[in-house]
């Protein structure tokens, strides 16, 4: 055998799977979620104005990972798709398991709110496995409601816990869960906020972190 015919059957040198991590999109996306974990933990302990500032750190990062990617230069196909993966599963645990862990532990852990807590995370499951397979319709439209409007929807529907009775706020979330979860699958175009869209985020991450700091500080 040649030299040349062993070279060319060696095999592909694959870059390490960390390797991954030092990519600036992807340490943004990681960011996001460890806001997701923390708030996932403060929703267990029943603390849920910490969980909103979690929450909405985490909406913000899954913003900021995409516009890094776009802006960066002599990014490899490899770093994008992985990217892309990364960015997907970690969105299910942002805005699907995250809100079916708050309706839970609202709920008190009722087997009642189980079926709620399924129901939305199984449907940003499958409308995030479509996104991944089709992608956006046009360069402006989702099909469904995007995974990142359930956080901010579920941040500020918080806002309005304290103001009336917990049963009737259970109720209220119970209803939002499975409304959102609706929206998240239907056969609709939803826009794609971008560009000055990011400035309104900064602007209510900003608002909710010192609505629910406030809070915080005044348990």
């Amino acid at each position: 055998m040649s030299a040349k015919e062993s070279t060319n059957d060696s095999p592909t040198t694959s870059p390490t799977i960390l390797s991954f991590a030092k990519d600036l999109p992807n340490l943004c996306s990681l960011t996001g979620l460890f806001c997701a974990v923390l708030a996932i933990y403060f929703a267990i302990l029943g603390v849920f104005s910490a969980a909103m500032i979690g929450l909405i750190w985490a909406v913000f990062f899954d913003w900021c990972d995409g516009l890094i990617a776009r802006r960066m230069k002599g990014r490899t196909q490899e770093q994008s798709s992985f990217g892309g993966q990364l960015d997907s599963l970690i969105d299910i645990v942002s805005f699907g398991i995250l809100p079916a862990v708050l309706l839970l532990s609202y709920g008190e852990f009722s087997l009642w709110f189980l079926p709620g807590a399924y129901v939305i995370v199984a449907a940003i499951a499958i409308r995030l496995s479509y996104f991944n397979v089709f992608g956006l319709n046009d360069d402006s439209t989702y099909m469904g409601l995007a995974a990142d409007n359930n956080g901010i929807i579920f941040s500020l529907v918080f806002l309005v816990e304290g103001l009336i009775s917990k049963t009737s706020f259970s109720v209220v979330l119970y209803i939002v869960c499975l409304s959102i979860a609706a929206l998240n699958v239907a056969p609709i175009r939803t826009p794609k906020l971008a560009g000055r869209w990011f400035y309104v985020l900064i602007v209510l991450v900003l608002g909710l972190t010192a609505v629910y700091g406030s809070r915080l500080l005044n348990q």
